[in-house]
């Protein structure tokens, strides 16, 4: 995402270290400094959260998987490593995918994006927007990487459908999934830093035999026309987060507009919504990036990228509340929040700028 903060990372994790257990309190909630999420490679800029909804291999229950999108240098679609965090703070590396050994093709490499997801058949997947240098001039399509569940790459998903895959959401049966990828490379190079209206929601079905490899059955675009462009500091702004609510619409946060759209029957559709519906518009929103809809009430959470502000925002479209998660960078919370996911404990998320795993929690001190 952002490179407004570039640190060395044995200084990232002696800040962490520092850090008191609660950051900021505000409305009786806190946000806690889970772990470092920054590998013995020095990876940084975490992007995509997922929580492990079994144990199986070297993935745990409970855990959360962090995607690193800059390698040690902070080059933006450079990053390649997956760490896995348990509840008490533990760190180990899930995955380091290397670019040199991918089992298919992966235009242009490997750097690690917000779309990921851990499904309970025990496979994770993982999109990769990747540049040769950090810049945008330089980034290709990518591709979304399978692996299994000791972290070891079985297989790439590659089409022309997958263009920069920047976001993931999926529902999950375990023996299949619906994955829904936002993508934000279709023209954005070309374009130069103009706005080109041709980001994209794709619907991959996936079929996860008990035998044999993960197969893709169909691809579908269900959303299309999503303002988006090139920038020097994000890489490239475009629609991001995805999370499906349990009457099958799917929620998009479309970061250039400052709104949130809807797109109906999303599992289920043969045609695309186009932008689909705006559910939201501003005020409060600014770059929306991570969407999820929160378990119980379907209040949509989104955090902003421009000022560290997390969202609620009902069904209805109504935003009720903000709160403050992050102050890092500059300005403050510039360039600081990116994936997010619920918990029974609160909301995990992590922080671009600190490169850590956060948990925003009802049990302040």
């Amino acid at each position: 995402m952002r490179q407004f903060v570039t640190r060395h990372w044995l200084t990232v994790l002696a800040l962490a270290a520092m850090m008191a257990p609660a950051m900021l309190a505000q409305n009786g909630r806190s946000v806690v400094v889970v772990a470092s999420t920054v590998p013995s490679n020095g990876d940084v800029n975490p992007y995509g959260v997922a929580v492990e909804p079994v144990t199986a291999g070297h993935l745990v229950k409970g855990h959360i998987l962090i995607s690193n999108f800059n390698n040690s240098s902070n080059l933006q679609g450079t990053g390649t490593t997956i760490v896995d965090i348990a509840p008490s703070g533990a760190v180990s590396l899930f995955a380091w995918v290397n670019p040199a050994t991918l089992p298919g093709a992966c235009p242009g490499g490997v750097g690690l994006s917000t779309a990921l997801v851990a499904l309970r058949s025990g496979y994770v997947i993982v999109g990769s927007l990747p540049t040769t240098d950090g810049t945008s001039a330089t980034a290709q399509a990518g591709c979304l990487i399978v692996l299994n569940s000791s972290g070891a790459v079985v297989e790439t998903i590659v089409n022309n459908l997958i263009n920069g895959p920047w976001d993931m959401s999926a529902l999950d049966y375990s023996a299949t999934a619906d994955l829904f990828v936002s993508n934000v490379l279709n023209g954005t190079v070309a374009a130069n830093g103009s706005v080109v209206d041709e980001g994209t929601v794709v619907r991959v079905n996936m079929s996860f035999p008990a035998a044999g490899a993960p197969t893709v059955v169909s691809m579908t675009t269900i959303g299309s026309g999503f303002a988006e462009r090139t920038d020097p500091a994000a890489l490239v702004i475009g629609p991001t987060g995805l999370a499906l609510a349990s009457d099958g619409t799917l929620y998009v946060a479309d970061s250039l507009n400052n709104r949130i759209a809807s797109i109906s029957d999303a599992a289920t559709r043969t045609t695309s919504a186009g932008i689909g519906v705006t559910v939201t518009m501003g005020p409060h929103l600014n770059d929306p990036l991570g969407l999820i809809v929160a378990p119980g009430t379907g209040d949509i959470l989104t955090v902003n990228g421009d000022n560290g502000i997390l969202v609620t925002t009902s069904p209805g479209g109504t935003q009720l509340s903000t709160r403050i998660l992050s102050t890092a960078g500059t300005p403050p919370g510039a360039g600081a929040l990116f994936g997010l996911a619920p918990t029974s404990q609160g909301l995990y998320f992590v922080n671009d700028a600190t490169n850590t795993l956060n948990l925003l929690t009802a049990n302040a001190q």
